[in-house]
């Protein structure tokens, strides 16, 4: 009995000090399901920002048609009545759109989702325009943010939307 106590707690302490870990590492987290128009889940996105102040964005979907997608951090945290309610690109800064934009990016500008032939789409972005935590940039404003995927690719240049066509995916991002 006393070997049991003395294993117990010593998984405690282990537990325990994983758990302060995962509650003061420094990060913030948030994350974000993706659904489609008819209202199915068709993904995730998980939002880290590091104590650098950079946010790590992974998105995994699947079931979309194969190519590039636009895909972009909006400034409304809202999918419906429609995906239009989730405005326009995060853009708290007044940039032009585009990570190939002289004048741009916006803060909610990311790189080109690639979805392969089966349907499957994976993106690992990092990005320092954006931040989870209070600033100027933060996708936590007044009205949230939310993320959205488009039918098309964006062109990385064209303001306000880089010509990536329909939203065909909508998450609203909260924090964990």
């Amino acid at each position: 009995m006393k070997r049991a106590l003395v294993i117990l707690a010593g998984l405690l302490a282990v537990v325990g000090a994983a758990g302060v870990y995962a509650e003061n590492d420094g990060a913030e987290h948030a994350s974000a399901t993706l659904k489609n128009t008819a209202g199915e889940v068709i993904g995730e996105a998980r939002f880290v920002e590091d104590a650098t102040g950079l946010v790590h964005v992974s998105v995994h979907v699947k079931g979309i048609s194969p190519g590039e997608h636009g895909i972009h951090i909006h400034a409304v945290g809202a999918c419906s009545p429609t995906f239009a309610a989730a405005g326009g690109h995060h853009n708290p800064l007044g940039h032009e759109h585009g990570l190939d934009n002289p004048d741009g990016p916006h803060a909610g500008d990311l790189p080109a989702l690639t979805v392969n032939p089966a349907g499957v789409g994976h993106l690992d972005v990092a990005t320092d325009r954006a931040t989870l935590s209070a600033g100027a940039t933060t996708i936590f404003d007044a009205d949230g943010s939310a993320l959205v995927i488009h039918a098309d690719p964006d062109d990385q240049v064209t303001d306000p939307t880089g010509n990536s066509g329909a939203r065909i995916a909508c998450g609203v991002i909260e924090a964990d």
